[in-house]
């Protein structure tokens, strides 16, 4: 996926913006990766732009590598959701203006300029316990008034990744927006997802009757979710323990399966209405594609989502996803793409070295802290990656002013 120069260039950017303070913008890269100017600035950025290498089959490798290593069995669980990367700016290749929805609220909608990113995660639970971890494993951006929409872009990407590991099930959980990617499913690919509360739903279609004319593609109307929920008896409810994000809770469940016509025609969905036993919380309602499904299964899936979200914050906030200022044709797109597969390569490398977390400092104001975070793994990371370059620069027989002088000057300018 690399020529030889390109992954000496990639080896160097991916360790500068892993050790790098403050915003992660390439020269800033430059500067903690190659202080001694080994090689011109501008061919780091023209590697970014314009370099000869591959984020398709980078995707690829760290897929293979991600499954085999933490879902080597059964059903590989994914999620998708798309975020905004903000970008200022009317030169920037692929950004447009699109709702901001962190900003955005029931009643005032935001809008901001950025770069559009649908992103598919692979869901992984650590050993540790506690809640499950989205990694990336493919994303792509969703330009303004381009013909491909979100919806598009999930499907092409998930034939992909149903491409790369061709002997497995994968099962995908999103958000309600994208719904409609149930009427075209790749081969062996299930989908779990939010429905909307006025959706229009039929029985099956009724049996041919083998006379004259078109047979019926759909059954007799039901109600919509809301009155379907309002009217089910309470002998019809079951009682479920769920594991919602390393919570046990315990939920009443009605499931019915259902043809919802406007997202699939030809197939049924299993509805999922789930109900609070003490009346706190409206009532959900989710669906499968999956007609062998349980409902705990079916909540708890769409309940891990929400580690997508929390993984586009870690992008944001620790890795400056946002910050590399490259604008031109490639850029914006591979920088982006390149901070998603740091994170997952980050957690792929604490997962292995560190199976039982605990690298952080305890704090007598933070008693209570049992799991690591996205910042505690790449603090880790940081610590190996400095120790290594200290180890060498003592080994060349420098002596201890040069050795410290890196770090040093790294540190001096972190705020």
């Amino acid at each position: 996926m690399f020529t030889a120069p390109s992954y000496a260039i990639f080896t160097d950017l991916a360790t500068g913006w892993v050790c790098a303070p403050g915003r992660r913008t390439i020269t800033a890269m430059i500067a903690v990766a190659d202080p001694a100017g080994r090689r011109a600035h501008d061919a780091y950025h023209r590697f970014v732009r314009d370099g000869a290498w591959s984020m398709h089959r980078l995707w690829q490798a760290l897929t293979g590598h991600l499954v085999a290593r933490f879902a080597p069995t059964g059903v590989v669980e994914l999620a998708c959701d798309d975020t905004l990367l903000h970008h200022q700016g009317r030169n920037v290749e692929g950004a447009g203006t699109f709702r901001d929805a962190v900003r955005s609220t029931l009643g005032r909608v935001v809008y901001a300029r950025g770069l559009n990113l649908v992103v598919i995660t692979l869901t992984v639970h650590p050993p540790w316990g506690g809640c499950p971890i989205a990694v990336p494993v493919n994303a792509r951006v969703h330009r303004k008034h381009d013909a491909t929409t979100t919806i598009d872009h999930a499907r092409q990407m998930l034939t992909e990744i149903a491409g790369w590991l061709p002997d497995r099930n994968l099962h995908l959980s999103a958000d309600g927006a994208y719904a409609t990617l149930a009427r075209d499913l790749p081969a062996g690919v299930q989908l779990t997802c939010r429905m909307r509360r006025d959706a229009a739903l039929y029985e099956a279609p009724p049996p041919r009757t083998g006379k004259r004319g078109r047979p019926r593609t759909k059954g007799d109307r039901l109600p919509t979710p809301t009155h379907l929920s309002t009217t089910v008896p309470a002998r019809s409810w079951t009682s479920v323990q769920v594991h919602v994000r390393a919570t046990t809770v315990t939920k009443l469940v009605h499931v019915v399966d259902v043809l919802w016509y406007r997202v699939n025609k030809t197939s049924l969905v299993r509805l999922v209405i789930v109900r609070d036993p003490d009346g706190n919380q409206p009532d959900d309602y989710f669906f499968t594609t999956d007609l062998t499904a349980t409902p705990a299964e079916v909540i708890s899936r769409y309940a891990d989502r929400w580690a997508i979200e929390i993984c586009f914050r870690d992008v944001k906030q620790d890795l400056g996803a946002h910050n590399p200022q490259s604008w031109k044709r490639q850029g914006p797109e591979r920088a982006a793409a390149l901070s998603l597969w740091l994170h997952a390569a980050t957690w792929c490398w604490y997962l292995d070295t560190h199976p039982h977390g605990q690298t952080w400092t305890p704090r007598p104001w933070y008693r209570t802290k049992t799991t690591p975070s996205f910042l505690d793994a790449l603090a880790a990371l940081r610590r190996t990656l400095w120790s290594q370059r200290i180890t060498a620069m003592s080994r060349s027989g420098n002596d201890d002013r040069k050795t410290t002088e890196a770090p040093l000057d790294t540190l001096a300018h972190a705020a």
